[in-house]
């Protein structure tokens, strides 16, 4: 590059100052940017070609399906009246019927083989509900005769019990005879004279029983009287009151007259 001055004579020293100051830069800038280039161009710098994309390549493919086979519509034959002109058809053309689907072919055997199948499944659930029942009603039969068979029992034991007691009482009774039938041989009552029933009972109205045991003497006097436990407090005292009132005939052992221990009275209040 290279650069021109002009010099005009009708230019004046200031401009030209200017304009060579201006021309000297310009110059410069000029011979800088060639020693640049050179340098790079020593050094091994080339410009390198933009890399072109490669384009996208669609590959599509025509697939001719078999055209389906449409039944052609009846042509329909014109009708002439002798007594009217033929007049031309104006109706939409009618569409052709579409195929009916066509169904699955089923093997009569396959068909015959799955509903034997199925019935088999379902005779063998009926089985099973069958023995189910079976089992449940053994199952109740047995706990129904296991019932019964505890309150036969249950009641045999009762029927036991009861007899053991109804003999038991007679036994006791027979014993209290026998002791009673050997006491009045041995010892009989003289005079016994009722208690006293007393006033705060009859205002309460409370009745009951009071059994008092004592001691008869060679005498016949009553000795150490006490009430047994049962006795209301309010008929301890007229019970020990009466009791001492009593007089019996007095036992005779071998020709002597003895103390017969353990004698029991029981005064009844009741209130008539």
């Amino acid at each position: 590059m290279t650069a021109m001055i002009m010099h005009s004579p009708s230019l004046s020293a200031p401009a030209l100052g200017r304009s060579f100051w201006k021309n000297s830069l310009a110059a410069g800038l000029a011979v800088a940017l060639h020693v640049g280039v050179v340098a790079l161009l020593v050094l091994g710098w080339s410009v390198e070609k933009p890399v072109a994309e490669t384009p996208q390549v669609l590959r599509t493919q025509l697939v001719m399906l078999p055209a389906a086979s449409v039944p052609e519509a009846p042509a329909l034959a014109p009708v002439f009246s002798a007594a009217t002109p033929s007049v031309e058809s104006t109706a939409p053309p009618q569409e052709a019927p579409r195929p009916a689907p066509t169904k699955p072919v089923v093997d009569p055997r396959v068909q015959a083989q799955k509903l034997e199948q199925a019935a088999l499944a379902r005779k063998r659930v009926e089985e099973q509900k069958r023995e189910q029942q079976a089992q449940q009603q053994q199952r109740e039969r047995q706990e129904s005769e296991r019932r019964l068979q505890a309150a036969e029992q249950q009641a045999a034991q009762q029927q036991r019990q009861a007899r053991q007691a109804q003999a038991l009482a007679e036994q006791r009774f027979a014993e209290q005879a026998r002791q009673a039938a050997a006491d009045s041989r041995s010892y009989q009552p003289l005079s016994k004279q009722a208690p006293d029933y007393p006033q705060r009972a009859l205002d309460k109205g409370l009745e009951g029983d009071c059994t008092v045991e004592y001691s008869v003497t060679p005498d016949g006097r009553i000795d150490n009287p006490k009430v047994i436990d049962g006795c209301h407090p309010l008929f301890i005292r007229p019970s020990l009151a009466a009791a001492q009132t009593f007089r019996y005939q007095p036992r005779v052992v071998d020709g002597k007259a003895v103390t017969v221990p353990a004698v029991r009275n029981t005064f009844h209040y009741r209130i008539k």
